[in-house]
């Protein structure tokens, strides 16, 4: 029984799960294979993946394309050796496959020889029509080898096929900051921009680019237009708080995280925010009002302990501080800030004993003031 080309995948898939309930057997295109096996795939079934497969060579046993997707699984699953011999198979037949070489790739990135993966991912370009997806895997591969400078350009080259690519743009501005050129990233960012000025994700890393500069009026500037060109921006919002923060704006900073809770449900992180501000306007009650929401949001956010524990010390109420510096202490007991705030809550009362094994807690996790 042949399927009808003008039917859609969906239906390919409803008709190969009928096939497989009952003892009738359809004919599919490879094509038509293809579609089932990517649907199985993307969606994390791999025994149905599998299954098409399988019946896909029985009624094409030549077709390269469901060979390769053979290939795809079985690396996958690490059977290494029997993928190699299909490529080596399909390799004899046809040299000028790119998949070929993309696969080979993936087997050597799996077995973490990352300069083996780049070579063959350069054979695929040497023969590809579209490079795109290729200059992307180049990328990960650089990467995976700290040539952030190379990773940059193969990323680059994916914006130049789809300015839309946002994993791309992120991964550009991320090799940037490890190369601390943070200069470099403005002015790719810029140039971006001149091209897509609507897009609020390449806003939004202009802002923090520039904030990690210490230029915060330009970052507070590309934070506000990334907000015009997505007002439900939530990054945007944060990060602009962040800065009005720095700048001490504190109530304009309470607005913007605000905004963060009223669009969608509220964090521990901006709670812990207004809290700071809070305390920053001297407004205590609230402040403390925010710090106990923070740790009720997430009990496990150390840094909220922390803040409720710099709170009480400010207040001179150290057995209150203890108490919440060592809820802090049993998340992250390698953290030496916060052995060093233990002992300096224990040196106020006047338990040197404590206050000396807390001190070399500190020093042995690598605080040595």
């Amino acid at each position: 029984m042949a399927l009808d080309p003008s039917e859609k995948p969906e239906k390919s898939i409803l008709k190969f799960e009928s096939m497989l309930k009952t003892d009738d057997v359809y004919f599919f295109d490879a094509e038509d294979f293809e579609e089932i096996i990517h649907h199985y795939l993307n969606e994390g079934k791999v025994s149905l993946g599998k299954k098409a497969i399988q019946i896909g060579l029985q009624q094409h046993p030549h077709a390269a394309e469901l060979k390769l997707l053979k290939v795809e699984v079985l690396v996958f699953e690490d059977y290494y050796r029997e993928a190699e011999a299909i490529l080596d198979e399909l390799q004899q037949i046809d040299t000028a496959n790119e998949e070929i070489y993309i696969q080979r790739a993936n087997i050597l990135s799996k077995q973490d020889d990352h300069t083996g993966a780049i070579r063959m991912l350069n054979e695929a370009l040497s023969i590809a029509d579209d490079s795109f997806d290729i200059y992307s895997l180049l990328g990960m591969e650089h990467l995976f080898l700290d040539n952030y400078g190379e990773a940059k350009d193969c990323f680059i080259k994916c914006l130049d096929f789809d300015e839309t690519d946002y994993s791309s743009l992120y991964n550009v501005v991320y090799c940037f900051e490890f190369m601390d050129d943070h200069a470099g990233a403005i002015y790719y960012l810029n140039e971006y921009l001149d091209r897509n000025p609507y897009s609020e994700v390449a806003w939004h890393q202009l802002g923090k680019m520039y904030c990690a500069k210490g230029m915060y009026q330009e970052g507070l500037t590309a934070f506000e237009f990334a907000i015009i060109a997505d007002d439900s921006f939530l990054g945007a919002y944060f990060e602009k708080g962040r800065v009005l923060e720095k700048l001490g704006n504190y109530n304009e900073a309470i607005e913007c995280y605000e905004t963060t809770t009223s669009i969608d449900d509220p964090t521990s992180h901006a709670y812990l925010r207004i809290g700071k501000c809070h305390e920053k306007l001297g407004n205590d009650d609230l402040a403390k009002y925010y710090y106990y929401h923070t740790v009720h949001e997430d009990p496990l956010l150390d840094k909220g302990w922390l803040a409720i524990t710099k709170f009480y010390c400010k207040l001179k109420d150290f057995k209150k501080a203890l108490k919440y510096i060592n809820k802090a202490i049993n998340i992250d007991g390698e953290n030496p800030l916060y052995w060093k705030k233990n002992g300096e809550i224990f040196s106020e009362l006047k338990n040197y004993d404590e206050a000396d094994f807390a001190f070399k807690q500190a020093v042995e996790l690598g605080n040595y003031e």
